[in-house]
Order: structure tokens, then C-alpha cells, then sequence
């Protein structure tokens, strides 16, 4: 087994870090961060990425490979990251930034030679498939990298994230029909300046894109123009819910990994929230109707959403 798998911080170091003053935690962080930096060259680049979408289930299945004895955890290990966002918003820091974030290949083979399997090491943001320089970024950086996309119903998806927004203090409408509302003139012009000026960072872009996100084969359509169809694993947030066990086995399947069974498979990241009103359920069902159709062709896949 793997000496490289995901570290459970145990429960009296979790309190004790929450005693460290914060100057201490960011010297700390930048210190790992520039030794990271000094050894790029020595470090792996990610075999996989989990690109979206938001509220669709990334954490879950990033918080299920990193419990998998052939997943290495990136750099360091301690810190649980999930993604450095270098795709989305950190492209500018460059790729010895980027690396920084990953194990070094002298772990991964010492790895190796213990389990006799060279684990696999990965990130995981839903804002990579949203964004419009991503599939370009990660198509010249990883070329060969196995990418799993994770797509829910879109009327669901645009109501859980408007109330994550909520919950974030990103978003001051009162109401998620005021904030599907205002969408169209938060996001105006806001894809062409992050097109003009990749150093550009969208709030809106990224965080009101409520309607916008659920638009899947557009998003779509430049992945798979730069990628093969193997390389893409899509999978309906649906699935994970219905049989989480047959989901995972999907995924080990799709990136080659040994299939494992773990004890337990957790959703994370549930965010409870009021009822939809029925007439705006309606509304967006059939907002969504041509542009679900318009996935299916893509992909040859029926979604049953449309209700």
C-alpha cells in the first residue's frame, strides 16, 4: 500500500493549528511554498484533473481519490489542498508555481517500488471547465492529463450555488430570482476581458454565474475540441447520489487505478437550502430545455432534466 495517501489530521492537531496566530500559519505557508518552488524540476505534473461543475460533486470525488492507497495527496500534504487554481485565476504565477503544489517523482517511485504501482497525483476546481482560457492552459501544460466532469441538472445546480454564494457573504441579492435576473448585466463583457486580459479576475464570472454555468455544451465544446473523447470522463451528479459505490468504481476505472472499495463514501459539501418555487423551477426548466438537448447531441447521452 502506498505510503502517499490522503492524511487524516487527527482531531488535537486540527485544535492545535487553530491556536497558531495567523502570521505564524502564512510564514509557514510561504516558506512551503518557496521550498516547493526550488524543486519544481523535481516534481510531477497532475495525471488528472476534476474540472467541474461547481456544486456538482467535485469535492466529493476529489475527498474519495484522495482516500484511494494509489492517490498521492499534492504538496504538502498537511495543508489538504484541493487546487492551487492555477487554470482559472493563477495562470500568471507560472509553472514552477504550479508544480510547487505537486509531490516530487523521487516520492512517487519510492512509492512505487512499495506498492508496485506508481500512484496518480491530481487537483480538482469546478471553475476550470467555466473558464474560458482553461481547456487551452491545461491543453499546453498537460496535455495527456485524464479529466472527469462532473454535470448535474442545471436548475438544481444554479439554486444550490446561489445559496453556497449566500452562505459565503458573494452574493447580496435577497433572492435567487433577483440573482438570475441581474445575471445577464453582472456578466456582460465579462468573458471578453478575461479573453483581452488573461491577468483579468472576474468576480462575477466566477461567483454569479448561476444560469450561465448550466449551459454545458458550450462549455464543453472547447475541451473536446483540444482533447480525445477518452480523456474526458462525464458523469451526472445524479449517479453519484443514486450509487456513489458504482461512481467511484468509475472513476478508478476511467484513470486506470486499482479498485478499492472504502468503508465509507461521504457526500461532502451538502448544503441544505429552502424549496425552489414551483414557478421558477418551470421557468428554468424551460430555460434549460433547448440547451439540454443541445448536451445530449454533444455527447450522445440523454439527461433526464428536462422536468
Amino acid at each position: 500500500m502506498s505510503m502517499l495517501r490522503h492524511v487524516e489530521v487527527p482531531d488535537p492537531l486540527r485544535a492545535a493549528k487553530r491556536h497558531v496566530p495567523r502570521p505564524v500559519k502564512r510564514a509557514v505557508r510561504r516558506a512551503v511554498r518557496r521550498f516547493g518552488e526550488h524543486t519544481a524540476e523535481q516534481r510531477a505534473l497532475p495525471d488528472f484533473l476534476i474540472i467541474g461543475t461547481k456544486r456538482g460533486g467535485t469535492t466529493s470525488v476529489w475527498n474519495w481519490l484522495v482516500r484511494h492507497p494509489n492517490v498521492a495527496p499534492m504538496f504538502p500534504s498537511l495543508q489538504q489542498i484541493k487546487s492551487p487554481h492555477y487554470f482559472d485565476i493563477h495562470y500568471g504565477r507560472g509553472e514552477r508555481w504550479y508544480r510547487s503544489h505537486f509531490p516530487s517523482h523521487t516520492a512517487l517511485e519510492r512509492a512505487a517500488q512499495r506498492s508496485g504501482i506508481r500512484p496518480l497525483t491530481g487537483e480538482a476546481s469546478p471553475y476550470y471547465l467555466f473558464h474560458p482560457l482553461a481547456p487551452e492552459r491545461v491543453r499546453h501544460t498537460v496535455p495527456k492529463a485524464r479529466l472527469i466532469v462532473l454535470l448535474r441538472n442545471p436548475v438544481d445546480r444554479a439554486y444550490s450555488n446561489y445559496w453556497e454564494r449566500r452562505g459565503s457573504n458573494a452574493e447580496g441579492l435577497p433572492t435567487f430570482e433577483a440573482a438570475i435576473d441581474a445575471e445577464d448585466e453582472r456578466l456582460r463583457g465579462e468573458t471578453e476581458r478575461i479573453l483581452t486580459d488573461p491577468g483579468y479576475y472576474s468576480a462575477h464570472h466566477d461567483w454569479h454565474s448561476y444560469l450561465a454555468r448550466g449551459r454545458y455544451a458550450e462549455q464543453l465544446v472547447p475541451w473536446l475540441d483540444r482533447f480525445g473523447r477518452d480523456q474526458l470522463l462525464i458523469l451526472p451528479f445524479e449517479d453519484l447520489r443514486s450509487d456513489a459505490n458504482g461512481a467511484y468504481r468509475a472513476v478508478q476505472e476511467f484513470l486506470s487505478l486499482p479498485v478499492v472499495e472504502p468503508p465509507r463514501l461521504a457526500h461532502h459539501n451538502k448544503l441544505p437550502v429552502p424549496p425552489m418555487s414551483a414557478a421558477t423551477r418551470a421557468r428554468l426548466v424551460d430555460y434549460y430545455r433547448p440547451f439540454n438537448a443541445r448536451l445530449t447531441e454533444l455527447l450522445g447521452t440523454p439527461f433526464d432534466w428536462d422536468r
